[in-house]
């Protein structure tokens, strides 16, 4: 599985104008099943998102985790991280899961985000949305397990 993670002071999400999912200060990723992923996967992707330490302490550095911080997760389903870009001009998403798993994989995600004590907001799996953020830092780290 693969992540991408913002740390932001805000971000939100909406389908059809309507927003269906929305955070404060936290952490707003976008997540990719990859073809044989796992819960196994999901479920380290998302113990190493909780843990992993981007968020300043009381001198600057970057020595906390969004557990840590009280912040929140919003988490979007983005199959286009699995894009194979190394032929041609147009990308392949053949490695990608397919979409029954994806959607499996990224709700475990969100759930094990959940039972480790996060507030999770999500986007709504296979449709178009549109997403807004106020990334912090800028902070935008990638996780693949």
């Amino acid at each position: 599985m693969r992540a991408v993670l913002q740390r932001v002071g805000k971000a939100s999400v909406s389908v059809a104008g309507e927003t269906v999912g929305e955070i404060g200060p936290g952490l707003m990723i976008l997540v990719c099943a990859m073809q044989g992923d796992t819960e196994a996967q999901a479920d380290q992707l998302a113990d190493k998102t909780s843990k992993l330490r981007i968020f300043r302490d009381g001198d600057g550095r970057m020595n906390r985790s969004v557990l840590d911080t009280g912040g929140a997760a919003l988490v979007i389903s983005q199959f286009t991280l699995a894009a194979d870009t190394s032929r041609g001009n147009r990308p392949g998403f053949s490695t990608a899961a397919p979409p029954d798993d994806g959607e499996r994989l990224y709700l475990r995600y969100a759930q094990r985000l959940r039972d480790i004590g996060l507030t999770v907001a999500t986007g709504r799996f296979g449709a178009d949305m549109s997403v807004s953020l106020v990334n912090e830092g800028p902070v935008t780290i990638w996780l693949e397990v």
